[in-house]
């Protein structure tokens, strides 16, 4: 048995059954073939809102990228999202973007920003080839032009009415609704390995457990 199986094994002796079957569920549907990147979003009720939403639809990752605003979590929209999705801050730097885009990029994932200006590509049109990272701006500006000229595609939601934009959170809803159905239709690997919904799933009963730091490192003496 290798540590991590061994792990939550152990974990899963303390937690409750109820708990052990949510994980296993939740964990199973789990992808980070998509991964959402937020830009200076200065509402914080908006970018609470795309956190449940990452969470909802089985989301694990987040990125912010917080040049010139804090990113912060309402916790009575977030609903504890943020508990289970794993947000990664990209702070105050003025290279902040670059760093987050070169990042994302080493990782194999294809920057794709969301503007209504743009004739390349409808969001049920993007190819799914390679796992995406969807960028998301403002409220007011959209996405910046710096990250518009890094991204590797745009893509836009139709829209049918006077009003040039969705909200932010409805925006990431509709996008992240239409990419998670066309990846549960398609023969792509888009979700967690064996080997990463159990990393997964200890992070997780790390969080619910008090000490879970601490009997992580007993677990991993005793069998090892």
């Amino acid at each position: 048995m290798n540590p991590n199986d061994f792990v939550l094994k152990r974990f899963y002796e303390i937690i409750t059954p109820s708990k052990q079957r949510m994980f296993d569920r939740i964990a199973a549907d789990r992808t980070r073939y998509l991964t959402v990147v937020l830009e200076d979003v200065f509402q914080e009720h908006n970018a609470s809102a795309v956190l449940r939403t990452c969470d909802c639809f089985g989301i694990q990752d987040m990125h912010v990228i917080s040049r010139r605003t804090a990113y912060n979590v309402q916790r009575d929209i977030a609903l504890g999202a943020g508990r289970w999705v794993d947000v990664f801050h990209h702070g105050y730097e003025s290279n902040s973007l670059t760093k987050c885009v070169e990042e994302l990029k080493s990782k194999g994932y294809k920057l794709v920003a969301t503007t209504p200006h743009t004739e390349d590509y409808k969001v049920q049109d993007i190819d799914l080839d390679v796992p995406l990272a969807i960028a998301f701006g403002t409220e007011r500006q959209g996405i910046s032009d710096e990250l518009l000229e890094l991204a590797d595609a745009h893509v836009k939601i139709p829209m049918y009415g006077f009003t040039e934009s969705f909200n932010l959170s409805v925006s990431a809803a509709l996008v992240l609704q239409t990419l998670r159905q066309r990846l549960e239709t398609s023969e792509i690997q888009w979700k967690l390995s064996m080997q990463e919904q159990t990393a997964l799933k200890i992070q997780w009963c790390m969080k619910i457990l008090n000490g879970g730091e601490a009997l992580k490192a007993r677990f991993l003496e005793e069998g090892f």
